[in-house]
């Protein structure tokens, strides 16, 4: 992946001022309750019955928080990202069996909730940047499956 000076800058620029604790939360909340047939992956997590329940879950904001979190592991190492999460594809893959199009889903609910956040800040360029980062972590994350 080709990255220009001005996407990292916005990459790293997003992660900088990233809220963890709120974005992690709302993101994985809203992909569970908007895409419920993604509930099948946490039943170890309690009740999922309802969005309130999901919202109220403290096993859902934590883990929000890690799987934001993990993305870090992508802006550090922007230039080899699919080395990055050979190990997190290998995890998702082979152990918990998630569906890759579950990590597609996830970004768009990571986006949606960082768009609301940033507001009018949250430029097309922004976006485009966002979402393209987005997308290359998907597709290493992914890459086990292929």
């Amino acid at each position: 992946v080709n990255w220009s000076d001005s996407e990292r800058a916005i990459i790293t620029d997003i992660f900088s001022h990233m809220d963890y604790d709120d974005i992690g939360p709302k993101a994985l909340s809203r992909c569970l309750i908007v895409y419920p047939w993604t509930q099948r992956h946490f039943s170890g997590f309690g009740n999922l019955y309802n969005a309130e329940a999901i919202l109220g879950n403290a096993n859902v904001a934590a883990h929000g928080i890690k799987v934001l979190h993990g993305l870090d592991r992508g802006v550090k190492n922007m230039d080899k990202i699919v080395d990055a999460y050979a190990e997190l594809s290998m995890l998702h893959s082979e152990k918990l069996h998630v569906d890759p199009d579950n990590f597609k889903l996830l970004s768009d609910c990571i986006t949606i909730v960082v768009a609301a956040k940033m507001g009018s800040a949250f430029t097309p360029e922004i976006q485009c940047a966002f979402q393209k980062f987005l997308a290359v972590v998907v597709s290493a994350l992914g890459k086990q499956y292929h």
